[in-house]
C-alpha cells in the first residue's frame, strides 16, 4: 500500500473521529432532549446504545489507524495487529448487537416497520463483515505460519549446505 493511501485513510479516520466525538457532545444530548415525551428509562437507553455504538465504531477507527500505522514500518504480522484485528472484530460484533437493540427498542412504538427492518439489516450486514475480518485473519495467520515454516527449511538448508 503506497504511503499516500495510508495518510489518506488515516487523514478520513481522523476526520470521522472528530466527527464523532462532536456527535458525542451535541448531537446525542440533542437527541435526548428531542424525545422529551418519551418515557425516560427508554429514551435514555436509546440514546445510551446510541453513545456506546458510537464508541464501538471509535474503537473499530483507532484499532484500524494502528493497523495502517504498522503497514509503514512492515511489522503487519506481528502479534499486537492480531490483537488490533481482534478489537476490529469485537467493535463490529458489539455494533451489530447494539443495533439489534436499537431495533427491539423502537418496534413496539410508533417508528415504520420499514425503518426497523433496516436497522436489523444493518446488524445483520455488520455482523457479517465481523465474520469477514475473522476469516480474514485466519487466512492471516496460516500465511504466516508458512512463511515461518518455509523461512524454518530455509535455515535448515542453509545449516547442511
Amino acid at each position: 500500500m503506497s504511503p499516500l493511501l495510508t495518510r489518506l485513510a488515516q487523514a478520513a479516520i481522523a476526520l470521522a473521529l472528530v466527527g464523532s466525538i462532536i456527535v458525542q457532545a451535541m448531537i446525542l444530548p440533542a437527541i435526548y432532549r428531542d424525545l422529551a415525551e418519551a418515557p425516560p428509562a427508554a429514551r435514555a437507553t436509546f440514546v445510551g446504545l446510541l453513545g456506546l455504538g458510537i464508541l464501538a465504531l471509535q474503537v473499530f477507527a483507532v484499532c484500524v489507524w494502528r493497523l495502517l500505522s504498522t503497514i509503514r514500518t512492515g511489522t503487519v504480522v506481528a502479534e499486537e495487529a492480531f490483537r488490533d484485528v481482534d478489537a476490529i472484530t469485537w467493535a463490529l460484533v458489539a455494533l451489530a448487537l447494539l443495533l439489534v437493540a436499537i431495533g427491539l427498542l423502537l418496534a413496539p412504538g410508533e417508528v415504520a416497520p420499514g425503518v426497523v427492518g433496516l436497522i436489523g439489516g444493518a446488524a445483520v450486514v455488520i455482523g457479517g463483515v465481523a465474520l469477514l475480518v475473522r476469516v480474514m485473519k485466519g487466512l492471516l495467520q496460516q500465511a504466516v505460519a508458512r512463511e515461518r515454516e518455509v523461512l524454518g527449511l530455509r535455515a535448515e538448508l542453509g545449516e547442511v549446505i
